[in-house]
């Protein structure tokens, strides 16, 4: 009995994700096709020009907006930001530096420095278990 195999698909928005693009801007076959592993691959070691220029100038989608703000999704969301951008919209908002944004990269920043500061105290927490012979709950 031999098993044939599949190849695994995925929906172009998954696909659009996982390449961090803004779906609407895609080429409709894209759109409306599926797309294998093996062509997520493909893409992502050798992406086609359209992918390319996507990548450079967009619109990006909201996470990866974000990113490029130095603020979270939903700090995005609190400006006013719903749409995609382009990397010149996003350029601007950074020159423009509104009130909102300054205190979405605070709070950012903020978040970074509590999760390193749990991270830290956690590893010392597991250095002392470990050092007594202990085990460590990680959710403490």
């Amino acid at each position: 009995m031999t098993s044939h195999k599949t190849a695994q698909t995925m929906k172009p928005a998954t696909a659009a994700k996982k390449l961090g693009v803004y779906l609407e801007a895609t080429p409709a076959a894209f759109r409306e096709g599926v797309v294998s592993r093996t062509e997520l691959n493909a893409l992502q070691s050798d992406p086609p020009e359209w992918l390319r220029e996507l990548r450079r100038n967009g619109p990006h989608p909201r996470p990866v907006v974000a990113a490029k703000l130095g603020v979270s999704i939903s700090g995005l969301a609190r400006g006013g930001i719903t749409d995609a951008l382009t990397t010149e919209q996003i350029e601007e908002l950074k020159q423009e530096n509104p009130d909102w944004l300054q205190r979405e990269r605070t709070t950012q920043a903020e978040v970074r420095k509590e999760t390193v500061r749990i991270k830290e105290k956690q590893a010392q927490k597991e250095k002392r278990a470990k050092d007594s012979g202990q085990s460590v709950d990680p959710r403490d």
